[in-house]
């Protein structure tokens, strides 16, 4: 059992702000040869995450805390679409499909999102990667 309180989310934070990625993720799942990913993943302003894509599985995003921003893309690397998250505004998640490119811009301090996706993990090749 793992009880996800203010103290785990707390930890992580800092271990986010202390990590020259500035991000830092907390594996709720067993292994990585699990059928379902599931993590919480703590970033802060400035964390840069590549775009790119999950051929195989769809990736749902649900904000634990804090806000940012998702941009999607087309495969000639033009912004097509962004939306913002953030629980304040009623905001709380989003369903990424299978195949669609996609980073992450963060906004605040301290923001957490409750990650899933199908497993096994696996690393991102380079054609998933603009």
């Amino acid at each position: 059992m793992t009880l996800i309180d203010e103290k785990l989310l707390n930890n992580l934070t800092e271990e986010a702000i202390t990590n020259p990625r500035l991000r830092k993720n907390f594996n709720l799942h067993n292994s990585l040869d699990d059928k379902v990913q599931r993590l919480l993943n703590a970033l802060e302003p400035g964390t840069l995450l590549p775009i790119h894509r999950h051929t195989n599985t769809d990736e749902v995003y649900f904000m634990v805390r804090g806000s940012l921003i998702v941009k999607f893309y087309n495969e000639q690397k033009e912004l097509t679409k962004t939306q913002e998250l953030n629980p304040q505004t009623g905001k709380f998640g989003i369903s990424i499909p299978a195949g669609q490119w996609h980073t992450i811009e963060v906004l605040e301090k301290g923001t957490i999102i409750f990650e899933v996706k199908e497993g096994p993990y696996l690393p991102l090749k380079d054609i998933d990667i603009l």
